[in-house]
């Protein structure tokens, strides 16, 4: 016994765990950024330490990650030869709106995962997109609280009215958060 043909084999990353260049683009800095590896790592998470900035004593592994940001062309190329159906992925708000609640979104970032989209088409792979998968402006962290705010749902609904506008036709699944609980253990990534 098989799976039916129309049966979604594949794989998922996050945006904060593969992307990296976090700087490029127009993309704005996101939470995640901010997440050293180490000591410090899971009372920053919990948000029992306080993240900022950028510092000489951290490492900061979802500034570089695996830079699929310019090698997707590659990683989607692979994930096609594994015979992978589908890819969930998600998208790194800060791309889309470097500041969270910018009014315009940043075309660099809306380009980026079109052309990756259209990557993963070209391999018959079915794009399943997470909108939100730890990853939240830093901006929207600072001046607003971050989901302590009910402005955030604004800033959302925006992100998801470009996004969906923009990707109809080259995404069909769309996933709003991932983990939505972690809002509860791990405030500074929720």
């Amino acid at each position: 016994m098989g799976f039916r043909e129309d049966f979604l084999w594949g794989g998922a990353t996050a945006a904060n765990q593969c992307e990296g260049g976090y700087n490029q683009g127009g993309r704005g800095l996101a939470n995640v950024d901010l997440v050293p590896i180490g000591k410090d790592r899971f009372p920053i998470i919990a948000g029992e330490m306080k993240m900022f900035d950028f510092d000489d004593e951290h490492f900061y592994p979802a500034k570089e990650a695996i830079d699929m940001y310019h090698n997707y062309k590659e990683d989607i190329r692979l994930l096609g030869e594994m015979g992978f159906k589908t890819y969930r992925c998600s998208i790194a708000w800060s791309r889309i709106f470097p500041n969270g609640d910018d009014e315009t979104p940043n075309e660099e970032g809306l380009k980026f995962y079109e052309d990756l989209f259209k990557e993963c088409h070209k391999y018959g792979i079915e794009p399943l997109v997470t909108i939100t998968h730890f990853d939240c402006p830093m901006n929207l962290v600072e001046k607003y609280g971050a989901w302590r705010n009910r402005k955030m749902i604004e800033f959302y609904e925006r992100l998801c009215k470009v996004i969906f506008n923009r990707y109809k036709g080259l995404v069909k699944y769309w996933l709003t958060f991932n983990e939505i609980n972690m809002i509860l253990h791990a405030p500074f990534m929720g």
